[in-house]
């Protein structure tokens, strides 16, 4: 017995040894890949000496002598950070996923093949001027240069992750970067997903319910469509809902999640400096690492600052001596699902005004890894793109003997979004970055922008050219073989609205209704918020005079007006009633969690119990509202919207008929079912967090989701790459944590603030700036997550020009210099 011991306990201490040795290789393999940032390098391509100071919290600040090698070098520095994170974009981009993940991402390749997006890019590369055409030459060599050092010098393959999938690295392009900008375009929009979740609602509810469930901007609600069965006849009978799958590495975005932001500016007269002040957080899905990249590049305009995305040579938000820009996302109308009708004796030909046509058609292989091929014929109609009913679950709205084609801005070969980001980086004043907006096609955003003395505003991007008689206007699929419902182009760039000066000295944008114009020169119908304006023009109105510290505080405002609007109607008769109940029961429950929401001010606090006491009664509330109407398609409605509960309990045009539950007998009014609303959360959240009600957090449930794109989901890995933090904030809190929306984990914060800039003309070096996780995307670096703790308690870094600053305390020096 003790004979066997000894050799169970050796061959323990054997296997332990061999695991800490293979461990110990590991490392050493992976680690090659962290970069030097003290190493100096002799490279082709360069003009002359080009310096990479990355300060101490690994920002890099370049310097050269032209902007040509101001841009390699930023290329080099992306590169050596974000390699696999670049690669990875472009492959979805391209739609060659499949050839490293197998059949599991044939879906994501499918789409992207036929919407053509980096075809459309690489016939992009022309219609850019000169100047960003070197631009972008330049920066392609700089990501080719560190790849080629790499290669020299076994460098870890340039990734941990290329050790687990293709390693081989395609050659940098220009047509690259503006692949990757159309990949953001497809990020930010949703209106297709919109018109088809309209139509499928317009099928099972009257046109009045619809308004309420769809509302606008208070007032007149948006929803009062056309029967969609009306404008497209011959649909089967409405089926039960079919959520679209949560496809692998998707660069689809649910309607909800289709962009967000906030952004504000002062003008000097509102500022207590004197100077002009602007802030600016844009709202994308977080990641680990983030998609932004803090950055400074010296050009001959003179040095810009803020945040990059990995893979184009350009700041996208933030400033520079003089000027300051920042983005939200526009919520234009970009995008219509055009039913084309097939001809019944030939399929390759659908029904234009004109007679038959026939599709343009091409074909393309989709190599797939451990698996045949994949040959797709790709078809388009001149709406656009045909796309299988699988895409935004178009086989729901599209009748037999038909097919659904896009309509989209982005769908252009001559695309000058580059451009316009280049001349807005370099622009002197707010003149000069209102006119390098018009250039912007896609994704249409929100520009506003200030210099030392001036503020402004506009939508940069275009604007489809409709049909005053188009069928829906925009909001629902059409016929295409009625030619009042096709395109006839884009509407001019000088007829974006813009400001500039207003008299009150302050421009803002929540993605709130930012003009109201009547279609076809409408914007949107469906405007992205309604309660985060209402909460910035409160703090806006509050000061006579602010600061950057004021902006910072706006920034991170975690009152939810939504809540603080809402909760008083549906907990009007609910409050202080009801019989004295003992301890331990559901009606003592209930007292308590009205008492202490009776107490709350509407703080999104992370340490609170009474934000996820709210979240949860009203994500029941609104499901206990709709379910009976909707059946299963309800569950595509995954998040609380405050004014259809708002025209629910304020009986706005009968909306209080929401509350009877029409399959059963007894007529329930809404103060019974929000009190059934509440036990029903409250017994769901004493089940996830204990019976101690005071004991609950929000934080526990509104956990920040940084995870690995690739890695997240993989056992005892995802430990490692995925970065979680409690956080404030909520769906309609200006510090906006946008939950999923999804069980299990509905109040998981996925989408949010990956950059906070705040930016102060009066003394532009006190300037600030953070991104959600850190420069690095190598899992065993100290920048991978360095900044995401500043950042998750509301703290910034500096966000100065001063070259001297950047170099005290810096944590590497990179010397480039030209090979003879």
């Amino acid at each position: 017995m003790l004979t066997a011991f000894r050799w169970l306990l050796r061959l323990f201490l054997g296997l332990v040894a061999l695991s800490a040795a293979a461990l110990a290789v590991a490392y050493f393999f992976v680690s090659r890949s962290l970069p030097d940032y003290d190493q100096d390098f002799v490279l082709p391509g360069l003009t002359g000496p080009v310096e990479i100071v990355r300060n101490n919290d690994n920002v890099p600040h370049i310097f050269g002598r032209t902007d040509r090698d101001v841009f390699f070098a930023l290329g080099f520095a992306h590169a050596q950070d974000r390699l696999w994170q670049m690669v990875l974009m472009r492959r979805t981009a391209q739609g060659r996923l499949s050839e490293v993940f197998g059949p599991r991402t044939l879906q994501t390749d499918e789409l992207m093949r036929r919407l053509d997006l980096y075809q459309l890019a690489v016939r992009s590369v022309a219609a850019q001027d000169d100047p960003t055409r070197a631009a972008l030459e330049a920066y392609a060599a700089g990501v080719n240069a560190w790849i080629g050092q790499v290669n020299l010098g076994a460098r870890g393959r340039g990734a941990p992750e290329f050790f687990l999938f293709e390693p081989e690295i395609a050659v940098w392009q220009p047509a690259d970067s503006l692949a990757i900008l159309k990949l953001m375009a497809l990020q930010l929009t949703g209106q297709a997903e919109a018109e088809v979740t309209r139509a499928r609602l317009s099928l099972v509810l009257p046109a009045g319910r619809l308004a309420d469930l769809l509302p606008d901007d208070p007032g007149p609600g948006v929803a009062a469509l056309p029967d969609y069965a009306s404008l497209v006849p011959g649909l089967p009978a409405p089926g039960p809902a079919r959520r679209l799958a949560e496809v692998p590495l998707s660069p689809l975005n649910r309607a909800a999640f289709a962009g967000a932001s906030n952004v504000w500016a002062a003008a000097p007269d509102r500022s207590a400096a004197g100077g002009t002040l602007l802030a600016n957080d844009p709202h994308l899905g977080f990641a680990a690492p983030t998609l932004w990249y803090l950055a400074r590049l010296e050009l001959a305009s003179g040095g810009v600052i803020g945040g990059t995305i990995p893979g184009v040579p350009a700041v996208i938000v933030g400033r520079s001596e003089s000027l300051g820009w920042g983005l939200t996302t526009a919520n234009l109308d970009d995008q219509d699902i055009v039913i084309e009708r097939l001809n019944p004796a030939n399929p390759e030909e659908y029904q234009t005004a004109d007679g038959w046509a026939r599709f343009e058609t091409r074909r393309s292989i989709v190599e797939v890894r451990d698996a045949p091929p994949l040959t797709l014929t790709l078809r388009w109609s001149q709406a656009g793109p045909v796309l299988p009913g699988s895409h935004f679950d178009l086989a729901s709205v599209t009748p037999p003997g038909h097919v659904a084609a896009l309509s989209w801005t982005a769908l252009t070969p001559d695309d000058t979004g580059m451009t316009a980001a280049m001349r807005l980086m370099q622009a002197q004043d707010v003149d000069q970055a209102l006119a390098a907006a018009a250039l912007f096609v896609a994704p249409a955003q929100n520009l506003v922008v200030a210099d030392r003395r001036r503020i402004g505003w506009t939508i940069a991007g275009r604007q489809p050219a409709r049909d005053a008689d188009h069928a829906s206007r925009g909001r629902l699929p059409t016929l295409g073989a009625r030619a009042e419902n096709r395109w006839t182009g884009l509407r001019p760039a000088d007829d974006t609205p813009r400001i500039t000066d207003p008299d009150t000295g302050i421009l803002g944008n929540t993605n709130n209704k930012s003009v109201d114009r009547p279609f076809p020169g409408h914007i949107s119908y469906a405007w992205g918020d309604t309660q985060r304006i209402q909460r910035l023009t409160r703090l806006m109105q509050t000061r006579e005079v602010h600061t950057r510290e004021s902006f910072i505080e706006a920034q991170l405002d975690t009152v939810s007006n939504a809540a603080r609007s809402v909760l008083p109607l549906i907990a009007a008769d609910l409050w202080f009633t009801g019989e004295p109940a003992p301890e331990g029961t559901p009606e003592r429950r209930r007292q308590r969690a009205l008492q202490m929401l009776a107490d709350w001010n509407g703080e999104m606090n992370e340490h609170l119990p009474e934000p996820l006491i709210w979240a949860a009664w009203a994500r029941a509330l609104q499901d206990r509202l709709i379910r009976d109407d909707l059946g299963p398609l309800a569950d595509e409605i995954t998040h609380v919207e405050p004014l259809f509960l708002e025209r629910v309990f304020r009986n706005t045009d009968g909306a209080a008929a929401w509350c009877d539950i029409l399959q059963s007998s007894p007529v329930e009014t809404c103060t019974e079912t929000a009190r059934q609303a509440l036990d029903e959360a409250l017994i769901r959240l004493e089940e996830r967090y204990g019976p101690d009600v005071e004991s609950w957090r929000w934080g526990d449930a509104h956990q920040a989701t940084h995870d690995h794109a690739v890695l997240g989901g993989v056992p005892v890995l995802r430990h490692l790459v995925n970065i979680r933090q409690s956080t404030s904030g909520g769906d309609f809190t200006l510090q906006r944590g946008l939950t999923s929306g999804r069980d299990p984990d509905p109040f998981l914060n996925v989408h949010g603030a990956g950059y906070r800039g705040v930016y102060d003309f009066a003394d532009p070096d006190s300037s600030v700036f953070i991104t959600a996780t850190g420069q690095s995307g190598h899992l065993l670096s100290r920048h991978y997550d360095d900044l995401g703790e500043l950042w998750r308690r509301g703290e910034y870094i500096p966000m100065s020009l001063d070259a001297q600053l950047a170099r005290a305390a810096a944590v590497g020096i990179t010397r480039l210099t030209p090979a003879d």
